[in-house]
């Protein structure tokens, strides 16, 4: 599936192995905010107050983030968890 601004954030999130990660570092939370956005990449970039040439970066980016993904969709970002006590 080719990325455009059209697609909807659900479909990206689906389809896009580190498409939130990005989206977060762009400004755009998808939904590691808690409160998932609905409507297109354009739409919620526009919402954001992006223009035309940054949705196109955003664009490309992602359709190269969809054929190369990264090997950590953390982002590099690990939590250690310790153990309850009994």
């Amino acid at each position: 599936m080719e990325v455009t601004k059209d697609i909807t954030i659900e479909d990206l999130v689906d389809e896009v192995s580190g498409s939130v990660r990005y989206m977060m570092d762009q400004g755009i939370k998808c939904i590691a905010c808690g409160e998932p956005i609905w409507g297109t990449l354009e739409e919620a970039a526009k919402e954001k107050g992006f223009d035309d040439e940054a949705i196109e970066k955003f664009v490309a980016d992602l359709n190269e983030l969809r054929k190369n993904p990264p090997e950590d969709l953390t982002g590099g970002k690990h939590i250690e968890a310790k153990p309850l006590d009994d």
